[in-house]
């Protein structure tokens, strides 16, 4: 009985030795200490939870944060930054405050955003309510914010 127990016991540490061990993906995008981090082009400090976009470098996994749509763009072309169209981009939704895709959702034009570019991404067409939006996507908001180039 010692035996099968001991047994057991050594297939279940060397298991968990092994799990240890073991290559983790890293995650997608980065935890964000709000009031702490601060924006990688305008350093200003990440507080506002609905319009903070991340930009993962696939080459090294680094993630560079920003508290504006505006700054992420205007950041890729004052750093020239090769790996631009590989890049992983993230944004959070204006009304959830969850992850998105920024370069598959879709922005509306109404709102405040910290550096006054006023692009908010929104998950979901239809969540784009308000009077008086239009409903651009990520190529007019760049082109927009290239246009603007403060």
């Amino acid at each position: 009985m010692k035996k099968n127990i001991f047994k057991i016991l050594s297939i279940f540490f060397i298991a968990l030795l092994f799990s240890a061990c073991e290559k983790k993906t890293p995650t997608e995008y980065a935890e964000i200490h709000w009031d702490r981090d601060t924006c990688e082009r305008c350093k200003m400090i990440l507080s506002d939870r609905k319009h903070t976009v991340q930009v993962k470098n696939q080459e090294d996994n680094k993630i560079y944060k920003f508290d504006d749509i505006g700054c992420a763009i205007l950041w890729f072309k004052e750093n020239k930054i090769s790996w631009k169209d590989k890049a992983k981009i993230w944004i959070t939704d204006v009304k959830t405050s969850k992850w998105i895709d920024a370069r598959s959702a879709f922005y509306d034009t109404v709102h405040k955003t910290p550096m006054a570019y006023g692009f908010s991404a929104n998950e979901k067409k239809e969540s784009i309510t308000e009077k008086n939006s239009e409903i651009i996507d990520f190529k007019e908001v760049e082109k927009r914010v290239l246009e603007k180039g403060r």
